[in-house]
């Protein structure tokens, strides 16, 4: 009695998982749930033998991971967002304050400049315009893009208070 083990399989997988994981490091957070859906897919496909099961899984993984994924980022631009509006409503209108968050992951971290423009009352609120700045690295000649927002004071302390502003930088993911 010979054992014979068909290695051709499991090469496949191998070499589909290994695509997949050069594929997120280099095109970032936007392919992970393609890629993990696809390796989730073929992993089931060829355990189960069923390429049904294996595309049902598929594509539930990669629903899945995309909708983590989106809430993660959405929760890290918030905390720039957080940050920024803070800033904005602890300085007087033409003064210049620096912002800045890192994060425990070096992921979404930022830094630049809050200039208060204006403040405004509200029958709801009182609000300042300011401009912010985001710079692109930590090089002291790093370029800075700039933006305008308003925050306004709540009763938990200033929140973000616009959004088209803020569309440019962070997307459609406030």
């Amino acid at each position: 009695m010979t054992l014979r083990i068909d290695v051709l399989p499991a090469l496949r997988l191998g070499a589909i998982a290994a695509g997949a994981a050069l594929c997120v490091s280099m095109s970032g957070c936007a392919s992970i749930g393609a890629a993990t859906g696809a390796v989730a897919g073929v992993a089931t496909g060829a355990i189960t033998t069923n390429p049904a099961i294996g595309l049902g899984v598929g594509i539930a993984v990669q629903a899945a991971t995309d909708e983590v994924v989106k809430r993660t980022m959405k929760s890290l631009h918030q905390d720039q967002q957080v940050m920024i509006a803070v800033t904005a409503g602890m300085a007087q209108v033409g003064e210049t304050r620096p912002w800045m968050v890192k994060h425990t992951l070096p992921v979404e971290n930022g830094h630049g400049e809050v200039r208060v423009l204006r403040e405004f009352n509200s029958a709801l609120a009182s609000c300042k315009e300011f401009a912010f700045s985001v710079v692109d690295g930590d090089d002291a000649k790093a370029p800075a893009d700039w933006f305008v927002a308003t925050a306004c004071q709540q009763p938990s302390g200033w929140k973000w208070a616009s959004a088209e502003p803020a569309v440019e930088r962070w997307g459609n993911l406030q």
